[in-house]
């Protein structure tokens, strides 16, 4: 036992009857959301529909064991489908043999990237792929998977192009020769698949709604006369065979690239479905052992017959609400799937085209999940703006390039935010014993500034993006007329300098020190007292020019202030300035 916990993790210390149970009920759903959702993708993915199934076999399996959610059911997505024929159209025919073997090729080269990330521990770049640029990719993603559902759902010819915008041409033009039948089953497809999910969303919908197109299908081509309406065929066999990929390993570099791209898209849905799901169940993720588990998965599967596999959000939320506790929910999924398609392989190969394409513009349609745009738009304009031009980009050039664009977007705009860090003005709102320290930019009752001293919060890091803004800042401070000759830093909230925001400090110092003033700080976080110390800088400042409380500061510094100015203040802000305190010279 000590060793399957090692190996697989402490779940299996949980393993008893009970969850037995419960895993093999939640298995058998998975199973059941699979059967309709593997074909489909495949088929966005320009592979034969048995390699859909193939790939909700093998890497879920060994997903579920080494990975890290209890879960998280792996298999077949719609973004992995249509980012692999995104990145593969351009060098093969989709469905063709050079195709195929290209698919399960570049899939073992991203399991072996996303294995090394885990194994050396760099789960956390995927932090750096930001919500808005995965939203946005989701939202092109679902756009294009609509868009290329379109030719199935009318019955129209394959156009010649591949791209979305000579896919919506050849559409247009051929309008006119859609065939009745193919929409007929379209519509009845999702009528029904909307209607089960409607009344009850743990309920196989999209079985439901496939159901319910094999038999409009049969009805239609059984009752009318002309062209039938097509349907998959044969499922070659219910079991992913083993086949090592064949492919010109010369190609190796530029394979390479591609399942670069390909690893992030992944690592990115992985963590994030991990991530949404353990909110739910209160487990802790760990990204590493998780990208580790992804990674095997492919790589295996890879080698059996699978193409790119990741965690699927509309099978691990069902597999949760369903009762699952163990990841053996996810192994007897596997299991299942297999007994069901070699049982139901006459029915398989009767399912319509129209009917997959049916469920992947329902799919297409959850993805793009209006609702959340309306909020972005509404609260955070700049990342409405990061995920419209990830979207933007998604659609019109290569998805690999697409969420790299979202990602620089979302770093550029992290940047811009930090290189301004807030320098608030701070002061005083009243005299009583009660007066509170405020920013006195907010308040219009607030008391007066003291001409001598300046008291400013600074907010955020002075790294070398934010120097050159926090160094300008400082110089208008100086230069205003009128200006207090001492500053009072409050550097609670300064988390990190680095050697350019040391040199601001140091130019300030030498500065004030100039026109007859000095510097001081309070409450300096340890890690910048240490920048500092290896620099020089508080050798040169002075120790007794570091505060740790605002009282102290203020009673200190004020035996240090032009007594002359002071005999003709009015402010008289501090206790200190009082005429009864004994600094007061009162």
């Amino acid at each position: 036992m000590n060793v399957a916990r090692r190996l697989f993790g402490p779940w299996v210390d949980d393993v008893n009857a009970p969850t037995l149970r419960a895993d093999l009920a939640a298995g058998l759903l998975g199973a059941l959301l699979v059967l309709p959702q593997g074909v489909a993708f495949a088929m966005l993915a320009g592979l034969p529909p048995e390699y859909g199934l193939y790939s909700a076999i093998v890497p879920c399996i060994v997903a579920a064991l080494f990975g890290s959610s209890r879960h998280v059911m792996s298999g077949p997505t719609n973004a992995n489908s249509l980012a692999l024929y995104a990145v593969l159209t351009p060098l093969a025919a989709a469905g063709s043999p050079e195709y195929i073997q290209l698919a399960l090729a570049v899939t073992v080269l991203v399991g072996a990237m996303q294995w090394l990330v885990g194994t050396l521990r760099l789960g956390s770049l995927a932090h750096f792929i930001s919500p808005s640029a995965l939203f946005g990719f989701t939202s092109g993603a679902a756009l294009l998977i609509a868009v290329h559902a379109l030719k199935d759902a009318l019955g129209l010819p394959a156009p010649g192009s591949h791209g979305a915008g000579a896919l919506l041409a050849s559409l247009g033009a051929n309008i006119g020769q859609a065939h009745w039948g193919a929409v007929l089953v379209t519509l009845a497809t999702l009528a029904v698949a909307l209607l089960v999910r409607r009344l009850d969303k743990r309920k196989p919908y999209m079985l439901a709604g496939l159901a319910a197109g094999v038999l409009a299908a049969a009805a239609f081509n059984a009752l009318a006369d002309g062209k039938p309406v097509s349907v998959l065929g044969a499922i070659a066999q219910p079991w992913p065979p083993f086949h090592v990929p064949s492919v010109d390993w010369r190609a190796l570099p530029d394979l390479l690239s591609l399942a670069f791209a390909l690893t992030i898209v992944a690592l990115a849905q992985s963590i994030s479905i991990a991530k949404a799901v353990a909110t739910r169940s209160g487990q802790r993720i760990d990204a590493n052992r998780e990208f580790v588990g992804q990674g095997l998965s492919n790589i295996v599967g890879g080698f059996f017959s699978c193409y790119l596999s990741c965690g699927s959000l509309n099978r691990s939320v069902p597999n949760y609400e369903a009762g699952a506790k163990t990841p053996l929910a996810s192994v007897f999924s596997a299991l299942l799937l297999m007994v069901l398609v070699a049982l139901s392989a006459p029915l398989l190969a009767r399912i319509p085209h129209a009917a997959i394409s049916g469920l992947l513009l329902l799919v297409a349609w959850t993805l793009l999940d209006i609702p959340r745009w309306r909020q972005l738009i509404r609260t955070q304009p700049s990342e409405c703006v990061i995920a419209g031009a990830t979207l933007a980009a998604t659609i019109t050039i290569r998805m690999e390039v697409a969420i790299l664009l979202g990602t620089v977007l979302s770093l550029m705009v992290y940047l811009h935010r930090t290189s301004r860090p807030a320098m608030r003005t701070m002061g005083f709102d009243s005299r009583g014993l009660e007066r509170r320290f405020v920013v006195l930019e907010h308040q219009r009752d607030a008391l007066p500034e003291c001409p001598q001293l300046k008291l400013l919060r600074m907010e955020g890091s002075v790294y070398f993006g934010a120097a050159a803004h926090v160094a300008q800042r400082l110089h208008e401070l100086r230069a205003a007329p009128g200006a207090p000759r001492h500053l009072l830093v409050m550097a609670k909230s300064m988390n990190f300098i680095d050697l350019a925001g040391a040199q601001v400090w140091e130019d300030e110092l030498a500065a004030r020190r100039a026109m007859g003033g000095d510097l001081y700080f309070h409450r300096p976080r340890p890690e910048v007292l240490e920048m500092w110390r290896r620099t020089g800088f508080l050798g040169r400042l002075g120790e007794d020019h570091v505060f740790p409380d605002k009282a102290t500061a203020l009673h200190a510094i004020y035996a240090r202030l032009d007594r002359g100015i002071c005999a003709g203040c009015q402010a008289r802000i501090f206790w200190e300035c009082q005429p009864d305190s004994p600094q007061s010279g009162g």
